[in-house]
């Protein structure tokens, strides 16, 4: 169990520290702890094998001085992995909570591994408990991570591979932002491969650059390679007007929420491709640097039928191009000096977004005509679907059709339902009991719903659904588990569950053993458009849908499918719902 103690922070903190004793340790002097800072507003939370001196340091601080309160928390069997881990968990969980904004940067938040992990875990729990009960923090713990502020904190700890990716992004610009050219970074990455923790940890990570804030090395144990990286940090230049784009409404309007609780980030640091175009146009300013999210969903105007054509014009011919050739990631780099792109090639679900082919053609372009730097990193590591990627790599052999035999996941919950309000039921009752789970279709029914609030859209076995009544964070609105959501309602969300609807908008040949597209039931009409005569390119672009709805569950999908052929292919591979 832990032990805690609540002094006044002021300059006599650290003295009074020293007479602290806990199991015969003097657990204020020479005793791996954790602590927390605070006022009414904001709170600092911490590590250290030495409080005294460490709150001595703080106090020289004027931004810490700020604070009046302090929590010591100890523990006996404490050592520098567990207290490293609580210091992270607490960060990470505070940050979300909403009690405080956090002075704290995100500098060398790490996730790693150690010895009897899942014992500490639990005395995390219980020191959450506590701190919940005088009166530090506001929510429980299921509630927070069920939450956009958590789901998209900047205080996530990172895997390795995202830290790699991090330090290899901050040597770039250490490197190269005194050049004339600019940077640009391309990050590729599957589903669940943490692409926007990673955004917003970066944006969170280049705001304290820019605000200049202290470039604090809190742990005592960094690495020779983490110190060196921090302390670079400060010399980078010139990087001064930031912003966090995301082509999709649904996840800009969550960002910006997030970006709203958290210091030195503010909603107004989150665009749209068309506001930066705006922005860049009103000010006559580049941004130093732009982070852009989604990047698959960039889009542009020879490829397919926009929703809004004279804007994507304006914005084209504003910029100096050619309508007819206009694309939103030639837009982003005129407005910028710097860029760090995050994409996933599979995820391109319109004939209106960027192709691979394309998107390499403009950065190859861009970097000939500028000789601007092109640094591309990828990322691979799962962390959305508990199934690893090992679930990941099997429903693309589903989709594809180079799926061989049936497997099992025992950490994963995958299963096919034959009667499809069951499985509607189920993901309700896995909300009810956990949170976040929703349920999803393929765009294979028409929207009438959205004329007509008290017309159902789609119909199937008899039972009558809605489709989602909102665009923007619909996860989160107050009917979501009542209704059916799409593709432009899920993508780049994580959820505990998803329930996905497979239309006949897909359907198999018994024949030749393959998927099929049918295009007569497919009802994106931005979807189609321009490949409604090309019935391997829409296939593409459907099974790109319906992989990235397959992996939005962290713990679970369940499916039912509406085509009779494709259902019992399906059964050859994932076990039936008793």
């Amino acid at each position: 169990m832990a032990s805690f103690n609540s002094l006044k922070f002021d300059s006599e903190t650290a003295e009074k520290l020293k007479g602290i004793t806990h199991y015969d340790k003097q657990v204020g002097e020479n005793w791996p702890v954790v602590y927390i800072l605070s006022n009414n507003k904001e709170a600092y939370v911490g590590e250290t094998h030495h409080a005294s001196i460490r709150m001595s340091q703080h106090w020289l601080n004027p931004q810490r001085r700020s604070l009046e309160d302090m929590m010591l928390i100890s523990g006996k069997n404490f050592n520098k992995s567990v207290v490293l881990d609580l210091e992270s968990f607490l960060i990470k969980h505070m940050s979300a909570d909403g009690k405080f904004r956090l002075q704290n940067g995100n500098g060398g938040l790490q996730d790693h591994d150690y010895y009897n992990r899942h014992f500490y875990e639990e005395i995390f729990v219980n020191i959450w408990r506590e701190l919940k009960s005088k009166g530090l923090v506001e929510h429980t713990i299921d509630e927070i991570e069920n939450s956009t502020l958590y789901k998209y904190s900047p205080y996530k700890s990172l895997g390795e591979e995202q830290l790699e990716a991090q330090r290899d992004i901050l040597k770039t610009f250490i490197d190269h932002t005194d050049d004339d050219q600019g940077v640009t970074v391309l990050v590729r990455g599957g589903a669940g491969t943490g692409k926007t923790i990673l955004a917003v940890y970066l944006m969170k990570l280049f705001a304290d650059i820019s605000s200049r804030l202290e470039m604090e090395i809190t742990h005592d144990d960094y690495s020779d390679e983490d110190i060196d990286m921090q302390r670079a940090a400060a010399k980078i230049n010139g990087i001064n007007k930031i912003g966090i784009v995301f082509p999709q409404a649904t996840l800009k309007s969550s960002i910006m929420d997030v970006f709203g609780s958290v210091r030195d980030l503010d909603k107004s640091m989150v665009y749209s491709t068309t506001e930066v175009v705006d922005e860049y146009l009103r000010s006559g300013e580049k941004f130093d640097l732009l982070i852009v999210d989604e990047a698959h969903r960039l889009k542009c105007r020879y490829r397919g039928h926009l929703s809004s054509y004279p804007k994507f014009d304006s914005c084209t011919q504003a910029l100096g191009f050619p309508k007819e050739r206009g694309n939103e990631l030639d837009w982003l780099m005129t407005c910028s000096r710097n860029q760090i792109i995050f994409r996933d090639e599979l995820q391109t679900v319109r004939p209106c977004d960027i192709d691979a082919d394309d998107f390499r053609s403009i950065l190859h372009n861009r970097r000939e005509k500028y000789d601007e730097q092109v640094i591309e990193l990828n990322l691979e590591t799962q962390w959305r679907c508990e199934g690893g990627n090992d679930y990941i790599e099997y429903i693309k052999g589903i989709l594809s059709g180079s799926a061989s035999r049936k497997r099992r996941f025992d950490n994963y919950d995958f299963r096919l339902y034959k009667d499809v309000d069951r499985m509607i039921e189920a993901v309700r009752k896995k909300d009810a009991e956990l949170g976040l789970c929703r349920n999803a279709a393929g765009y294979a029914w028409r929207w009438i719903s959205k004329r007509n609030k008290k017309a159902y859209d789609i119909e199937i076995q008899g039972h009558q659904y809605r489709w989602n009544s909102t665009y923007n964070n619909w996860i989160a609105s107050k009917n979501a588990v009542n209704e059916i959501g799409c593709i432009h309602t899920l993508q780049g969300y994580d959820l505990n569950y998803v329930g996905l609807i497979i239309g006949e908008d897909i359907k198999y040949d018994k024949e030749t053993g393959k998927i099929y597209a049918d295009k007569d039931h497919y009802f994106d009409q931005q979807g189609k458009s321009g490949v409604a005569n090309d019935p391997e390119a829409l296939k593409e672009y459907l099974l790109n849908i319906y992989l990235t709805l397959m992996t939005r569950g962290i713990k679970g999908t369940y499916l039912y499918v509406c085509d009779d052929d494709l259902r019992e292919y399906f059964k050859r591979f994932v076990d039936v719902a008793e």
